[in-house]
């Protein structure tokens, strides 16, 4: 197994920096549609183009998310998927690809059910760099943020429209790896911010932080990615892949032997649309 590494993130970003280009964040949730499958797409998505990956940790009742995503977790929970497999499945990505950049996105709950301490331990060797958990604001950083920290962990703190200038510094105070823009308020994969206020709202961060940005929510095609990119650090797609694994399943919710290579495809056109963005 591989050293636990919490700079990836950095190097990651500084690399893009580098290039002079942004990153491609993809987002698939662990176990979806079915263990094998979603591990498979796992291990493809940096041949795709994906610079870092989200994991979505599987909850019943993930408030923030959108239909796509709240079904995904549902297909994930139905074919036996927990936070024992979710983190088995980083040891095994981490078997083949020691620098991508692997964030564990979702709730507290399923966490604390496992065990604060016990998790970050198993986290840490697993090979995670970072944590987004959309439930636990900056007051409650004692819970989790905090001892993330002293683990190595970044925590990747949601900046959202209504964040206004007396609230952001209480926001990003333990904010680390990068920040994550919600472009959109309310839950994922249901509209877009125009590129003008995603401009705009880049550009009002960046005024706050050194941490590059990512913007998520809403963006669902290469051509939005791309947009995205010429103004952020990095452009955060979950719904829309997440959409191509639920179309890769048959009427009786059964995967089609081409389902992985489509979902990669998909990425695969997401990242050309990234990269070529500053050309």
């Amino acid at each position: 197994m591989t050293t636990p590494d919490s700079g990836r993130i950095q190097r990651r970003f500084a690399k893009l920096s580098e290039e002079g280009r942004a990153g491609l964040v993809a987002f698939v949730t662990a176990g979806d549609p079915a263990p094998d499958t979603s591990l498979a797409i796992l291990k493809g998505l940096p041949d795709a183009g994906a610079d870092l990956i989200e994991i979505g940790m599987p909850f019943t009742d993930p408030m923030a998310d959108g239909p796509a995503i709240q079904a995904s977790s549902l297909r994930a929970l139905a074919a036996g998927q927990n936070m024992t497999g979710t983190l088995a499945m980083v040891r095994d990505f981490r078997a083949d690809d020691a620098d991508t950049p692997l964030i564990l996105m979702g709730y507290y709950n399923p966490i604390h059910c496992y065990g604060v301490e016990r998790f970050l331990t198993d986290a840490r060797e697993a090979g995670v760099d970072g944590l987004i958990v959309v439930d636990l604001p900056p007051e409650e950083d004692v819970e989790l943020c905090e001892p993330a920290l002293a683990a190595g962990v970044n925590f990747v703190r949601l900046i959202t429209p209504t964040t206004d200038d007396k609230r952001l510094p209480t926001v990003m105070r333990n904010t680390s790896g990068f920040v994550y823009y919600v472009s959109i308020t309310g839950i994922t994969g249901t509209a877009a911010a125009s590129d003008t206020a995603i401009a705009d709202a880049v550009a009002r961060l960046k005024r706050s932080t050194d941490l590059p940005v990512a913007v998520g929510f809403g963006i669902t095609s290469p051509k939005q990615a791309a947009s995205v990119a010429r103004v952020a650090d990095a452009a955060v797609v979950g719904s829309a892949i997440v959409n191509r694994i639920a179309a890769g399943l048959d009427a009786e919710g059964r995967v089609r032997p081409e389902m992985a290579a489509d979902v990669l495809g998909f990425v695969r056109e997401l990242a050309q649309g990234v990269r070529g963005a500053r050309v």
